[in-house]
C-alpha cells in the first residue's frame, strides 16, 4: 500500500499519523469519537464523487484509499448521519472533505444515488500511541468565551430559514459591498460540516480573512456542546481580529430551528456580542415567519435577503405582510445587487436614526 496514493481529506489537514492499526487490535470496549482518524477504502461511488483535499478536489473511484475522520452531520438537503457504534461493516461519506459516518436519513432527491460507501481499513495512532483525533490535537488551543473580543469590531450574523436559503451568498455579497464602501470585513463560518466552499466564496468576494470551525479540528459542529461552540466562536473571532476588520460576518449553518443555531440564538451572552442580524429566506412565507420567530426570541433582524429576493413578486408579498405590522415597516429587503453595492451600511445608519 503506497502512502503517497492515499487521498487525504481536508478535515485531516495537519494530522501526522504514526501507525495504522486494525479493528482487531483495538480494546474490546473501544468507542469511536468525533474526529477519530481512519484509513478507508472506497467501495461504491454515490453522491460524493470527489474528496476535497487541502489543495484540490480529488476524483474518487472504487478501490481508492482515503484518510478521513469520523463525525456527525445534520443537512436537511443532504444527509443526516452519525458516528457508528460498530466498527465493522459499511460506512458512508457524510461530507466531501472526508467526514465519515453512517447515514440515518437523506433528502429524497438522493434516494437513487445514495452516499459514497467506504470500508474501514484501520485507525491511525498519534505519537502517544493514542487514536489520532483531529479535535483533540487542536482543541487545547481554544480560549474560553467572554464576549469581550466582539467589542473590537462589529459582528453581523448571517442566518437563514433553512439550508440553501441563501445565507452564504448573502454573507459573501455583504462582504463585497462593505469592501466597496472602504470597510474591511472578515468571514467566519461558525457551524456546519467541514468544506471550504463557503469560506472560499467569502474570500474571493473580498474578505480580509475567511475561516471556519474546521481550523480547530471539527469535522462538523453537529451535537457539539454549547460551551465548546462559544469557545470556538471566541477563538475564531480572536484569529480574524488579527486583521483588524471593521466588520466580522458570522455565518451559522442550516435554519434557525436547527439545534446549534437555536442554541446560540437563545444564548443571551452570545447575542449580546452581536451588532446586527441579516436573515435570508427561500420564499415569502419563511421570510415573514422567520422575522416573527426571531422577534419572539428577542432578536430584531436588521435586513432581509436570500433566494426570495430574486423574485419581485415574492419581495412584494413580504413587504405587504411586513407593512401590516408597524414594527417591521422599516425592515429593508436587499437583493444581491444591493448587498454588493454596499447599501447595508447605509441601512445601518438609517436604523440607528430610527432608534435614536
Amino acid at each position: 500500500m503506497m502512502k503517497s496514493r492515499i487521498k487525504i481529506g481536508m478535515v485531516c489537514h495537519g494530522i501526522r499519523p504514526m501507525e495504522l492499526i486494525s479493528i482487531d487490535e483495538l480494546e474490546p470496549n473501544f468507542t469511536l469519537k468525533a474526529g477519530d482518524v481512519g484509513l478507508f477504502m472506497v467501495t461504491e461511488i454515490g453522491k460524493n464523487k470527489m474528496i476535497q483535499t487541502v489543495s484540490r478536489s480529488a476524483t474518487l473511484i472504487p478501490g481508492d484509499l482515503i484518510m478521513g475522520a469520523f463525525g456527525n452531520r445534520y443537512a436537511t438537503n443532504q444527509f443526516e448521519g452519525y458516528i457508528p457504534d460498530d466498527l465493522k461493516g459499511e460506512f458512508h461519506m457524510l461530507g466531501g472533505a472526508g467526514v465519515i459516518g453512517e447515514v440515518k436519513s437523506m433528502h429524497q432527491r438522493l434516494d437513487e444515488i445514495g452516499p459514497t460507501k467506504v470500508e474501514l481499513v484501520g485507525l491511525y495512532t498519534d505519537e502517544r500511541g493514542q487514536i489520532s483525533n483531529t479535535i483533540s490535537q487542536k482543541e487545547q488551543k481554544l480560549i474560553p468565551f467572554t464576549g469581550d473580543l466582539a467589542k473590537r469590531t462589529k459582528v453581523v450574523l448571517s442566518l437563514g430559514s433553512a439550508m440553501d436559503s441563501g445565507k452564504t451568498t448573502t454573507a459573501a455579497f455583504l462582504i463585497n459591498g462593505l469592501t466597496k464602501k472602504g470597510h474591511t470585513a472578515a468571514y467566519i463560518k461558525l457551524t456546519g460540516t467541514a468544506y471550504p466552499k463557503d469560506a472560499n466564496l467569502a474570500f474571493d468576494l473580498g474578505a480580509c480573512e475567511a475561516i471556519d470551525f474546521s481550523r480547530y479540528g471539527y469535522p462538523s459542529t453537529y451535537l457539539v456542546s454549547e460551551e465548546k461552540l462559544l469557545s470556538l466562536y471566541e477563538t475564531l473571532l480572536r484569529d480574524v481580529l488579527k486583521k483588524r476588520p471593521d466588520y466580522v460576518i458570522i455565518e451559522i449553518a442550516d435554519g434557525i430551528l436547527q439545534r446549534e443555531t437555536k442554541m446560540l440564538l437563545k444564548n443571551p451572552k452570545f447575542m449580546s456580542s452581536i451588532h446586527q442580524v441579516v436573515f435570508s429566506a427561500g420564499d415569502s412565507l419563511s421570510a415573514v415567519n422567520g422575522v416573527q420567530t426571531l422577534k419572539s426570541w428577542g432578536i430584531q433582524a436588521t435586513a432581509l435577503a436570500g433566494l426570495f429576493t430574486a423574485s419581485p413578486l415574492l419581495v412584494q408579498e413580504v413587504r405587504e405582510c411586513l407593512d401590516e405590522n408597524n414594527d417591521h415597516s422599516y425592515l429593508p429587503i436587499l437583493n444581491l445587487e444591493q448587498l454588493s453595492m454596499g447599501e447595508f451600511p447605509d441601512y445601518l445608519r438609517t436604523m440607528q436614526l430610527l432608534s435614536a
